[in-house]
């Protein structure tokens, strides 16, 4: 019943209602009306983006309607309604530096250019971070709502007590594991996302990267199945077996953020975007009681094996009906420096301006891990086929039917077809 609860509190995290009276949307009307819909995926920054968003429906002939859903469900929807052709049924969707590349490599999204070039002087567009992490070709997607990475929450009177030092490594953490199976106060001593194939894929991927390795070759020729991608695959799966087991396995995102809040989990590695809730009296059992992290890292003295930076954004599909420009001027009044100034509350932010003067107890520990990570890149075969392939092969290494260089040969050789066949590599 607890855990209901708090699902349901987390779904509910928005904006005091009084702060909506420091801001307001300040575009003109429009002669004609307007339904603007919006897509997106729940937590609390978002919730808070989205009724900025929506509070442009108190101008006349404007109508926001934002739908959130959980991270699997808006993808699973997204994919679809893009995919079908046709005018898209959503004027502004959620993405990520991920979604950006599969999204545009199918020709789904519309470049912003000429509109950043015609609001710049009135909207500042150039303070906001991470535009490049959103461009693809020269060609650029979307805004950048937030910064985010991956990084540790963990108890830190747990450690205390079995006398156990903040982990600095992956290898940490498993020695760690295997003294806080012990603690009956808990259910599993910590998680990491791997309840999807593309959670699966981003861990693998900042692993190998954490190793030292690559994940594609100059001329977009598979490298993720070296030795260095063979050693994060093992590790994962040493992850899971001696911190997770199976019921560790189906921890989502959101069920991650529940369990450390409320003294299911000792430790977990999880989104920045989540850390805000930790100090929040109606989400949280331990306020001011769970301590933040960098991410791990893969080798002692390696780079933090998480990449960060560019965290979700907004953009606008190739193929709404529309006026992209309305649309656009609704997005930024949801991006300005004031609402970003209140939005610091719920998470990193992404204007240089506000985030000069934000402060929030976990936020060393992402500025350390987004200064000190393995750092991605912003390759078109990456996303429009790696992306996928990984994600439907990684899981299957729980079934224990292949090793992990079997299994990864098999991905590569899937991936090597594909990526042929769309033109990445040559015949």
């Amino acid at each position: 019943m607890k855990r209901l609860f708090l699902l349901l509190a987390l779904l509910a995290l928005i904006a005091p209602v009084a702060a909506q009276d420091m801001g307001g949307c300040m575009i003109e009307a429009p002669e004609s009306a307007a339904q603007i819909n919006m897509i997106g995926w729940t937590y609390p920054i978002i919730d808070f983006y989205a009724d900025e968003l929506e509070a442009c429906n108190a101008v006349d002939n404007i109508d926001v309607n934002t739908q959130l859903l959980d991270s699997g469900s808006a993808h699973d929807q997204l994919r679809l309604a893009l995919g079908a052709g046709g005018t898209s049924p959503y004027d502004i969707i959620m993405v990520t530096q991920g979604d950006i590349e599969s999204y545009v490599a199918e020709g789904w999204m519309m470049p912003l250019n000429d509109l950043i070039d015609k609001y710049e002087d009135e909207y500042q567009i150039s303070d906001i971070l991470g535009i490049g992490d959103m461009t693809v070709d020269g060609n650029i997607y979307g805004l950048p709502m937030e910064q985010n990475t991956r990084h540790m929450f963990y108890r830190p009177d747990l450690l205390e007590k079995h006398g156990l030092e903040i982990p600095d490594t992956w290898d940490d953490v498993i020695a760690a594991c295997g003294v806080l199976a012990a603690e009956d106060s808990i259910v599993i001593p910590f998680t990491v996302q791997l309840h999807a194939g593309w959670a699966w894929r981003l861990e693998f991927m900042d692993l190998v990267l954490g190793f030292g390795g690559d994940l594609l070759n100059e001329d977009n020729t598979p490298a993720f199945h070296s030795d260095e991608g063979v050693m994060a695959l093992e590790k994962l799966v040493e992850i899971v077996d001696a911190c997770m087991g199976e019921e560790g396995l189906t921890y989502s995102i959101d069920d991650s953020q529940i369990g450390i809040a409320t003294g299911e989990l000792a430790m977990a590695f999880t989104w920045a975007s989540r850390a805000a809730s930790m100090d929040d009296p109606d989400f949280s059992d331990f306020v001011g009681g769970i301590t933040f992290g960098p991410a791990p890292r893969a080798i002692e003295g390696a780079p933090y094996a998480a990449t960060g930076g560019t965290g979700a954004g907004l953009g606008i599909p190739a193929n709404i009906d529309d006026d992209p420009d309305l649309v656009f001027q609704v997005m930024l009044e949801a991006m300005d420096e004031e609402t970003m100034l209140r939005g610091s509350n719920y998470g990193v932010i992404t204007r240089r301006a506000v985030a000069a003067v934000a402060e929030a107890r976990y936020l060393p520990a992402v500025f350390e891990t987004i200064a000190g990570g393995v750092v991605g890149s912003n390759v078109p075969a990456i996303g429009a086929v790696l992306n996928p392939v990984l994600g439907n092969w990684l899981p299957q290494i729980v079934t224990g039917e292949m090793s992990a260089a079997e299994l990864l040969d098999a991905a590569a050789e899937a991936y090597t077809a594909e990526a042929t066949a769309q033109g990445f590599i040559e015949g």
